[in-house]
């Protein structure tokens, strides 16, 4: 994972960088492309696309690429200014980073991620993909946005979850294997190099342990008190 702000906007460019091309490649082939080609009277997405002149956006036709291009800016912003800080606090309040395996904290962050962007990248697409030759319309938008969700919702969980995801984590560990490697020898703490340095650590993991226990006792014995304390009242 990423531990500076340079290292959180190279992971989050990566995955913005596959999301948003696996998106548009869903939502044209995937949802829309039967009803593309119906329009256009053609057997393929490409050729309805170039026959219609690109695809709807903002009122207009534009490229593909396009397309590709301002969803791109839009999500990596989001994700920079939203959805990275607030999935990381909303999975904080359920699982402890220090104590917590880094899968289960991983997963969690996506799960935060995929609430967070989902809805909020949809509502940005209801107005990118509005008709608004058919007139504005708050009701019309309102269900656009909805029937994207329900469209978007469950692809993004799985693919972030079991595509996307671990594809980013490959490449960021391969972009930063350096300092990845030397993270973990400086993480991998004090390495004890005879019998009586490994007495020594053993006794001060006891000491940890026994503190641990310590303050665990202290706190249900302050929650007793309150406990009891409201059973009087």
């Amino acid at each position: 994972m990423p531990r500076n702000q340079f290292q959180r906007m190279v992971y989050a460019f990566i995955t913005v960088v596959i999301t948003v091309h696996a998106y548009v490649f869903y939502s044209l082939y995937v949802v829309n492309g039967n009803t593309l080609m119906e329009i256009n009277q053609t057997t393929g997405v490409i050729a309805a696309l170039n026959k219609q002149g690109g695809v709807y956006m903002c009122g207009t036709y534009l490229p593909v690429w396009t397309c590709i291009l301002i969803e791109f800016c839009i999500a990596y912003l989001l994700e920079n200014l939203v959805g990275s800080p607030a999935s990381f606090k909303l999975a904080s309040r359920i699982f402890n980073p220090a104590k917590s395996h880094p899968m289960i904290f991983e997963t969690a962050i996506i799960c935060a991620t995929v609430g967070i962007m989902c809805p909020a990248m949809s509502f940005i697409a209801a107005f990118l993909y509005y008709p608004y030759y058919m007139g504005l319309n708050a009701f019309t938008l309102l269900a656009n946005w909805l029937k994207l969700v329900c469209f978007n919702f469950p692809f993004a969980f799985f693919t972030q979850l079991f595509f996307i995801q671990p594809v980013v984590r490959v490449v960021f560990k391969m972009l930063f294997r350096k300092e990845i490697r030397e993270r973990k020898q400086q993480e991998s703490g004090f390495q004890p190099e005879n019998e009586q340095e490994v007495i020594l650590d053993i006794f001060k993991r006891m000491d940890e342990i026994q503190e641990e226990i310590a303050h665990e006792h202290r706190r249900r014995k302050a929650l007793e008190e309150d406990v009891h304390k409201i059973a009087s009242k």
